[in-house]
C-alpha cells in the first residue's frame, strides 16, 4: 500500500428497503471521517442521523427514494467539510446479501454484475431490493466512481460439496440452485484474517461464533470456510432474535393445514416472529436475559434453547475438525458483551472438550468493562476461546480499496 495517496476517501454503503447506512473513510489509514443512517425512506416521517467528531446530529425531512437519500448524504459530506467535492471519493463498497454460486469474492460492479444481483433477488427477496436501489442511486449520482459489491455469501463458497448440499432431489440443485450458501461471510472473513495475524499462520482451524440478533457459526479449516450454520437463506441454523433457526420442515404444512395460513404468512412468522421472540416474547437478548434472571419460565426456556443451539454447532464443528481446533472465537453483539452466556456456553463444553474458563478475563471483557477483546480461557485450556469484536464495515472497506487500487 506504500505510495498511495493518504487522502483517498472511500464510502461504505449498506442499503435496506427503506434505509441507507453510510460511512466515509480515509485510506489507507482506515480513519472513519463521518457516518450516518437514513431511515424510513419513502415515508413522510423519514429522518437521518449523522455522527462526526463524537457528535450525533439528527435531522428530519421527506426522502422520496434512495436517490434522494444519496443526494442528502452528499450534502452532509460537503456541509460537514469532510470533502470539498465528490471527486475526492475513489470508491464505493456495497454490502450485498447474496452472490449465489456466481461470486466467491468481492467484485467491481459492472452492468453484468448488477444484472446478476437483480437475478439473485429470488434468493434474497428481503434484502436485495434495497441493496439494488442503493447501488442504482450511487451509479446515477456518481457515475464515474468505481463501485464494488461485497457479498455476505462469498467467504463460504470454499465449502466442499458434501457440506453445502441438501439431501433433496438433486434436480432441485441443478435447476434451482437449492443448496447451503451461508451468510455473515464478511464478519467470518474479518475474524479469520484477524486470527491468521494473531496466530502467525494461514492454515488456522477455527470455530467462529457470530451471535447478535442474527447468528451463525462457521467451521474454518486450513484458513477457509469448511462449513457454516446458515443455509439457502439466513433462516437456517441457530435460534436467533426473531428467526426460528432449524426446524422440522413438515411443521410448515402442518400449521398451514391447521390454521389456513398462506405460505408467505408462515415465512414471515418464521423470520420475524419466531426465535427468542416466539418463545418468550422478547427478541433482544438483554430483555430475554432479564426475564430469565427474574425467574420467568419462558425466559429461562428461551435462554436454555438459545445456549444449547450454540453449543450444538460448536460440538459438531469440533468433531468435523477432528478436535484439531486452534481457537473458538466469540464475536458480534451478544457474545462480545455478555459475560453470562459466554460462561454458560463454556461450562457446557468444559468436560468433553477440556476448555477451562478464566473468570477474571471473562468478567473484564465487553461493553462497560475494561477490555473489548482477549482470551477468556486459562493457559492450560485444550482449546483457547477468544472474544474479538467483528468489523464487517472495515472488511467491506478493505475489499473495495484493494479492488479499486488494482485497476
Amino acid at each position: 500500500m506504500e505510495g498511495y495517496d493518504k487522502m483517498d476517501k472511500y464510502l461504505v454503503i449498506n442499503a435496506g428497503s427503506s434505509s441507507l447506512k453510510f460511512s466515509l473513510y480515509e485510506m489507507p489509514s482506515e480513519k472513519l471521517l463521518i457516518n450516518g443512517y437514513f431511515e424510513k425512506i419513502g415515508f413522510e416521517d423519514s429522518f437521518w442521523t449523522i455522527k462526526i467528531n463524537g457528535e450525533k446530529i439528527k435531522k428530519e425531512g421527506y426522502l422520496l427514494n434512495h436517490s434522494d437519500a444519496v443526494n442528502r448524504m452528499i450534502e452532509e459530506l460537503i456541509d460537514n467539510k469532510v470533502i470539498d467535492s465528490m471527486d475526492e471519493i475513489c470508491g464505493i463498497g456495497h454490502r450485498v446479501l447474496h452472490g449465489g454460486e456466481l461470486y466467491s469474492e468481492s467484485v467491481l460492479i459492472t452492468d453484468k454484475v448488477l444484472d446478476d444481483i437483480i437475478d439473485l433477488t429470488k434468493l434474497g427477496p428481503l434484502h436485495h431490493p434495497g441493496e439494488i436501489a442503493g447501488i442504482k442511486a450511487m451509479m446515477e449520482i456518481l457515475p464515474g466512481v468505481n463501485q464494488v459489491a461485497v457479498f455476505d455469501t462469498a467467504f463460504h463458497q470454499s465449502m466442499p460439496k458434501r457440506n453445502y448440499m441438501y439431501a433433496v432431489p438433486y434436480e432441485w440443485y441443478l435447476k434451482y440452485k437449492v443448496r447451503k450458501y451461508g451468510f455473515h461471510g464478511t464478519s467470518h472473513k474479518y475474524i479469520t484474517e484477524y486470527m491468521k495475524d494473531k496466530l502467525g499462520r494461514d492454515d488456522v482451524n477455527l470455530i467462529i461464533c457470530h451471535v447478535g440478533s442474527g447468528a451463525s457459526i462457521s467451521c474454518i479449516k486450513d484458513g477457509k470456510c469448511f462449513d457454516t450454520s446458515m443455509g439457502l437463506t439466513p433462516l437456517d441454523g441457530l435460534i436467533m432474535g426473531t428467526r426460528s433457526g432449524s426446524i422440522d420442515p413438515s411443521i410448515i404444512k402442518f400449521i398451514m393445514d391447521e390454521t389456513g395460513m398462506k405460505i408467505d404468512d408462515i415465512d414471515n412468522e418464521l423470520n420475524k416472529k419466531s426465535g427468542l421472540l416466539g418463545v418468550c416474547g422478547k427478541n433482544d437478548f438483554r430483555d430475554m436475559l432479564a426475564l430469565k434472571l427474574d425467574g420467568d419460565k419462558l425466559g429461562m426456556l428461551a435462554y436454555d434453547m438459545f445456549r444449547d443451539s450454540i453449543v450444538k454447532y460448536i460440538a459438531d464443528y469440533y468433531f468435523k475438525l477432528d478436535g484439531n481446533v486452534d481457537a473458538i472465537v466469540f464475536t458480534a453483539g451478544v457474545l462480545e458483551n455478555n459475560i453470562k452466556i459466554r460462561d454458560d456456553i463454556i461450562k457446557c463444553l468444559s468436560n468433553p472438550m477440556g476448555i477451562k474458563i478464566n473468570m477474571n478475563m471473562n468478567n473484564n471483557i465487553g461493553y462497560g468493562h475494561e477490555l473489548d477483546m482477549g482470551v477468556i480461557t486459562d493457559s492450560d485450556s485444550k482449546v483457547p476461546v477468544y472474544v474479538v469484536p467483528t468489523n464487517e464495515e472495515v472488511m467491506i472497506l478493505r475489499d473495495t480499496y484493494e479492488i479499486v487500487k488494482s485497476r
